[in-house]
């Protein structure tokens, strides 16, 4: 006897679930409910209609009911919600949005795809006007843009850096709006630590963004918003992407546990509480594969797994759930990011003792036409030197080093094992030692205790403790801008100016991106000083990461003249 199996919610988990159980079972009758009217489309293209890049946002739409009758036999019933489960009698209520109508399906199998829901305080006065907008599906991106359009809008504010906040913000502006971004957080893009999100925020500001960190929203009127910071910004239209929460009600409603998250508690095959039925997407609770701590993971990717291993776990088959690391990456503009595991802040959350690395070479063989600074961090365990995440800031395909370190993390491996790890390479690839194999030597260096470093974050708090910090730089690269008190003694000289190098204090030492430093940090110390610390990052480093502030918090500058040309 075949069975029925009932799919609520579809996009990525549950059209995903409905095709592989067709895969599996022939003879399964599959039907899959949308209370939308699109049932299958791309939720991370939705911001690419504002720009123009996805000119109809019909195209966003990958296939529709028909599509999935004709070539999968599977009942893809759009516009009606599942409003009822009945786990007892195995049957669930279904309502029709447009006609009211509700009516009873029976099932064997239930699965949970309802995804997640953006958040809309409502301690923000006017969070509910006409001018306010989320973006979760097709219909969304439609009524912005018309909005947009018919009102011949000219200034939007975006709410909140993360993913969809920075996608949108970038395909407002080169769609010809003037676009405020507002971000609670110190720095925008929670999955990379500060001084890496500083690069991006330059990339933003430099494209002509209105960015603001450190304040939230605290009212909408129709022609502004206002900060928490009393700033009042000219907006004609409000995009709300702060964040979202599962969407639970349903399974709330039947009895289905809901764990510390906020997400519908799963096993590792993706069965709930409640017999015969299972979870998967934005609306569950997963297990992070390093922490072992639920957490919450909004992307296709797991999402479309999970569906696949629940289906399988349904279907009797083996699986592993083995829980997720967050491997991501997007582009602002020129710049791409990318990321994977743990970031310093999340250790710290976590309470795990970490070190982490930066090093920046660049994407290919420095003599090769537009060569361009590649900011590489790893983040590594202590004392064990267990890879725990890596962040990458670039021109290139920086998620080409980042997937590496996260099939390193997949495998439990460790800082030792990137110094010999053998990688592609040509001069118009990379260079010859690899990002990657780069911070894996650091990485061991730092494990052998054989120098020491501070991060470029530290560096203000050096100056204005008026700590000595050397600059091995040339003369002429130290005239073109340079830490503020920072003593000039290039490694082409620093031999023979060993009596101004001190000994009785600490010596921190920079040249352009950390290379030459780390020699002279190495000299130094086979020469018996030992107080001299390397500033990873070095004075490229200093400059990404102080930039941003020094434009917006009006604070005193420690660097002379910001260069951002010189790699």
């Amino acid at each position: 006897m075949s069975k029925k199996i009932i799919v609520v919610g579809g996009v990525a988990g549950g059209a995903s679930v409905a095709a592989r159980a067709r895969r599996l079972d022939e003879h399964a009758e599959i039907v899959m409910y949308e209370k939308g009217p699109n049932v299958s489309f791309s939720n991370c293209a939705l911001p690419y209609h504002l720009s123009g890049t996805i000119a109809n946002a019909e195209d966003i739409v990958l296939m529709d009911p028909r599509q999935f009758k004709n070539q999968y036999n599977i009942n893809a019933i759009v516009n009606h919600e599942v409003i009822g489960i009945d786990s007892n009698r195995r049957q669930i209520q279904v309502k029709n949005v447009i006609t009211n109508e509700i009516s009873e399906e029976s099932y064997d199998e239930l699965v949970l795809s309802p995804g997640a829901n953006p958040i809309l305080p409502e301690a923000i006065d006017g969070i509910h006007n006409e001018n306010v907008f989320t973006m979760r599906n097709v219909v969304d991106i439609k009524k912005i843009k018309s909005y947009l359009d018919d009102n011949r809008i000219k200034a939007v504010s975006v709410i909140g850096g993360g993913f969809i906040g920075i996608e949108t913000a970038e395909n407002l502006q080169q769609g010809g709006y003037d676009v405020t971004l507002v971000e609670g957080m110190t720095h925008i893009l929670g999955t990379i630590d500060d001084e890496m999100a500083q690069i991006v925020q330059k990339t933003m500001i430099d494209h002509g963004i209105n960015l603001i960190t450190d304040d939230t929203l605290t009212q909408i009127a129709p022609d502004k918003i206002m900060l928490a910071s009393g700033r009042s910004i000219p907006s004609g239209a409000v995009i709300m992407a702060i964040g979202v929460k599962p969407d639970t009600g349903l399974a709330r409603q039947a009895g289905v546990a809901v764990g510390i998250t906020g997400g519908i508690q799963v096993n590792q095959g993706y069965q709930t509480n409640l017999p015969h039925i299972y979870a998967v997407g934005d609306a569950i609770e997963v297990v992070h594969r390093i922490t072992h701590q639920p957490t919450k993971l909004n992307l296709a990717f797991p999402a479309q797994i999970e569906a696949r291993q629940a289906v399988d776990h349904m279907y009797g088959r083996q699986i592993r759930n083995r829980g997720v690391i967050g491997s991501q990456c997007i582009p602002v503009f020129e710049m791409n990011i990318a990321s994977t595991g743990l970031t310093e802040a999340a250790c710290q959350d976590a309470e795990i003792d970490y070190r982490s690395v930066m090093v920046i070479p660049k994407d290919k063989v420095a003599l090769m036409p537009n060569a361009k600074p590649l900011y590489f961090k790893l983040v590594f365990a202590y004392p064990s030197g267990e890879i725990l995440g890596a962040q990458a800031v670039g021109e290139s395909s920086v998620d080409k080093q980042v997937n590496v370190i996260a099939t390193m993390i997949t495998n439990h491996q460790y800082v030792e094992d990137l110094e010999n790890l053998e990688l592609c390479y040509q001069p118009m690839f990379s260079t010859a030692k690899n990002a990657v194999n780069m911070a894996g030597l650091v990485a061991t260096n730092l494990l052998n205790n054989e120098y020491q470093q501070v991060s470029v974050s530290e560096v203000r708090q050096l100056v204005e403790s008026g700590a000595t910090i050397i600059d091995v730089r040339e003369q002429f690269e130290y005239e073109e801008g340079h830490i503020k008190n920072a003593i000039n003694i290039p490694m082409s000289e620093f031999r023979n100016r060993l009596d101004e190098i001190p000994t009785d204090r600490p010596v921190y030492i920079h040249c352009l991106s950390g290379q030459r430093s780390y020699n002279v940090v190495r000299a130094l110390v086979n020469m018996g000083y030992t107080n001299v610390t390397n500033i990873s990052g070095s004075f490229l480093g200093v400059c990404e990461n102080e930039y941003y502030r020094d434009q917006t918090d009006n604070r005193k500058p420690i660097v002379t003249n910001y260069r951002f040309d010189l790699l």
